[in-house]
Parts: structure tokens; C-alpha cells; sequence
């Protein structure tokens, strides 16, 4: 019986609950779930990771609801899609990527699997923080420059 393998995929700097709660969603539409962390010099579209590589790598592979946590290919965002052969892709509620235009990449390489999005989590308490630039801004603001 083969796995239905599922990919999770982002930047992961500073895990918090927002984190683990996509990683859960996902967990939940297949039997595998395979991570792959954004190397920083691929993260154009914010601000660059406070992290570097392997620590963000490595902090998401220890989360129990995670089978695999690798870093993504430094030139073609497809090389690892391709060697996991996920049945599914889930894109985080917030992250950028347009659904569409993922799906229509992933057939134009042969490529046969899902795209999903995950929902939000909602705060489960007052001051709860769901995003790391909400955690950045608070340890400046506390902390001082």
C-alpha cells in the first residue's frame, strides 16, 4: 500500500502556533507529511529569515506531526516536489503563491498532484501571536533596539 504523501512548504522562521497548526491541516489529508523550509536566499518576497537554514530545518523536522523536514532546491522550487511525489501540495492560508498558477506548473512538468489551502487559525486567547513579523515587532517593542 503506497502513502499518500503530502507537502508542506515555507519559510518557517520563528515557529509559532499559526505554524503548527498548518502543519497539522495538512498532516490531516494524507499519511506522510514531507516539509520543505525556503533556504533564505530564495526568500524574496519578505523579509529575509532571522534563522539560518538548518536551524529553521531542523526545528521543523522535531515537531511530532512531521515526517520529513528538508530544505527546498537552491535554483527549481520543483526538484524536491519531484522526488517526494506528494498526492497533494498545501499552501499556507497567507503564503503568496497563486493557486492556479502552481497547478498549471506542476502539470506543465508532468507533475500529478493537489493543490490545497490551509485555513487560518484563529487566536486562542488575547495577545496570542500567529505570525513571526507580530513576534518580531513584540520583541522590539519589548526589548528595545
Amino acid at each position: 500500500m503506497t502513502s499518500r504523501r503530502v507537502v508542506a512548504q515555507g519559510t518557517f522562521d520563528l515557529l509559532h502556533p499559526g505554524h503548527l497548526h498548518y502543519f497539522e491541516e495538512a498532516r490531516e489529508m494524507g499519511d506522510e507529511l514531507h516539509v520543505i523550509v525556503a533556504r533564505c536566499e530564495n526568500v524574496t518576497h519578505k523579509a529575509p529569515p532571522i534563522l539560518d537554514d538548518r536551524q529553521r530545518r531542523d526545528m521543523v523536522g522535531a515537531l511530532d506531526v512531521v515526517d520529513t523536514a528538508r530544505l527546498g532546491h537552491p535554483d527549481d522550487i520543483f526538484v524536491p516536489i519531484r522526488e517526494i511525489d506528494p498526492a497533494v501540495i498545501v499552501l499556507g492560508h497567507d503564503q503568496h503563491h497563486d493557486e492556479d498558477a502552481l497547478r498549471e506548473a506542476l502539470a506543465a512538468r508532468g507533475l500529478d498532484c493537489e493543490v490545497a489551502r490551509a485555513s487560518a487559525r484563529e487566536p486562542a486567547y488575547e495577545g496570542e501571536l500567529l505570525s513571526t513579523g507580530r513576534i518580531i515587532e513584540r520583541v522590539l517593542d519589548q526589548r528595545g533596539d
